[in-house]
């Protein structure tokens, strides 16, 4: 009989290959499958599951790099120290597009337009000069109303191509609203892109400024002499080496530290 993803109320918004992973995980673990055993083949879970092949792959994927599963020419086997691993094994945590996990809660302000890139990003997205891409612009605000961080994005040709979920935003009709963009690189995932994160931090030049909480510096007032930025230049490839997304990143250094998690 079909086994469908178990959908219990902290999983139930997860992406499906990270369902899948858990359930897997929860079998290996608890030894339901025993370890040096042959898992069932990715048409076999696919069924199981519900879930098409890709997904599967995604899921077994993210197991092998925890340790559980290891995969030659036969299949796909259960690691021996399974359950040894799982007190060092966390549950997967979500990444979050574009600023991080403390944007998943915070106040935002986000939107979506359809403009060309500056002349000098063109060619890094895999467009003609002038030629207009999808482009995400996001502030996170406190509660008082104050900037934390505020970023631009800017999404190649290659990403709206190969990433369903992105690619319904040519129409001019889905980009209305308060666009929902967190599970960006989980969609990637799922359209079977490995990526790299580059990240590069520096100080922007000029005096230390605070942010409005429109996103803009402020250049007078209480706060705006005192407060340290810090920008975070981001560009996101694919396995082939083509830019998915280049994105810049400016907040007040003094709400916290920038943490780097690398893919591939």
């Amino acid at each position: 009989m079909a086994e469908p993803v178990p959908e219990h109320r902290s999983t139930a918004t997860l992406p499906l290959y990270l369902r899948v992973a858990r359930a897997l995980r929860d079998d290996l673990v608890q030894r339901r499958i025993s370890p040096g055993s042959r898992l069932p083949s990715e048409r076999l879970l696919a069924h199981r599951y519900h879930v098409n092949r890709q997904t599967v792959r995604s899921a077994l994927q993210l197991l092998r790099e925890e340790g559980l599963v290891v995969t030659d020419r036969r299949g796909t086997f259960a690691a021996e120290t399974a359950h040894e691993r799982h007190s060092a094994a966390p549950a997967p945590c979500p990444r979050t597009f574009p600023g991080g996990p403390r944007a998943t809660d915070a106040l935002v302000r986000a939107a979506l337009s359809w403009e060309a890139p500056p002349v000098a990003l063109a060619g890094r997205l895999s467009l003609a000069p002038g030629e207009p891409t999808l482009v995400h612009r996001h502030v996170v605000l406190t509660p008082a109303g104050e900037s934390l961080q505020r970023s631009v994005t800017w999404f190649s040709r290659v990403a709206l191509t190969e990433i369903p979920q992105l690619g319904r935003y040519r129409r001019r009709a889905e980009r209305c609203g308060q666009p929902d963009l967190r599970l960006l690189y989980h969609w990637m995932h799922q359209a079977g892109l490995r990526t790299t994160h580059r990240e590069s931090i520096g100080v922007p030049p000029g005096p230390p400024r605070a942010a409005a909480a429109d996103g803009t510096p402020e250049t007078s007032g209480p706060g705006a002499a005192d407060a340290a930025r810090l920008h975070v230049h981001r560009v996101v490839s694919d396995q082939h080496g083509h830019a998915l997304e280049v994105t810049d990143i400016d907040f007040a250094a003094r709400t916290g530290a920038w943490t780097y998690e690398f893919g591939g």
